[in-house]
Formats: C-alpha cells, structure tokens, sequence
C-alpha cells in the first residue's frame, strides 16, 4: 500500500457507526494507514463499553465533555484536553459523564477496532444489546469483556 496523506473535513466525514449507543466516526482506517486508526466517539451521559482488553494500544483524547476512565485499578474523570494511553492487554473502561462527551480515540499497528465497531454497527439491532451476539463479535476481533 502506498501511503498518501489524508485530509478529512467536518463536512466529508463518513455518517457515524452505531456502536451500542456511542456514535463512532472513523477519520482513519487501514484502508488509509498502515500504522493509525482513528475514529471520533462521542456519547450520551452514562454510554460506554464495560471493562474489556484487547492487544492492541489505545489512546483516547477528550474533546467535550467528561469522561470517567477506569485503568489500571484506578478510575479517574477526564475533562477536556486530557489524554489516556492504555496499553494492548490492560482492562479498561470509560462512560461518558454529565451531559455526554466526545474524544478522539488512536489506534496503532494490529488494532482491529474499526472492523469490530463496523460489525457491532451491522449485526447489532438498536435497542439493548444482544448479550451473546456482541460477545460472538468481540470474540471474532479479539475484544474480552470482563463484566
């Protein structure tokens, strides 16, 4: 693959990927870097993933709102412009606070979370998730819940 710079503005965004209810927007997918991924998630107040690990690195950047991270054995509220690195292997979670959120989340080399948000977004009707159905599809991109 030839690597090409890209420029993605507001208005030539890609409608948002429904992923049990954060809006996920990817700006950067495999199909245009070999080394990053990077998507836009944002939430209403209380939405986020559960406690989960996957190998790949994640970082998360706030961009409105607040963000409550728990990493590492410690949970902490992340207002806007604070960044959280979480290391492939380390059991994470977030839920968006007061008002609901956004952030930009970056992923590296191996990630597969653009093609696990995309699965999540097809297979996944709205509505309260189908339990062992999203754990199907965790299970195929190498995503491990720890609830």
């Amino acid at each position: 693959m030839t690597q090409k710079p890209v420029v993605v503005t507001p208005s030539e965004r890609k409608a948002p990927l429904s992923v049990v209810g954060i809006d996920v927007t990817v700006l950067i997918s495999a199909a245009e870097s070999k080394s990053q991924r990077l998507t836009i998630q944002a939430g209403a107040e209380g939405s986020g993933p559960p406690p989960h690990c996957h190998g790949w690195d994640e970082s998360f950047y706030v961009t409105r709102g607040e963000v409550h991270f728990s990493c590492g054995g410690q949970t902490i509220m992340c207002g806007v412009g604070s960044l959280v690195y979480v290391p492939g292997g380390v059991v994470h979670a977030f839920q968006f606070g007061k008002g609901g959120g956004e952030m930009l989340e970056i992923t590296g080399t191996g990630s597969d979370s653009i093609p696990f948000f995309t699965a999540l977004d097809r297979e996944l009707p709205p509505g309260p998730p189908d339990v062992p159905k999203l754990l199907q599809i965790a299970d195929r991109h190498g995503v491990n819940f720890r609830v």
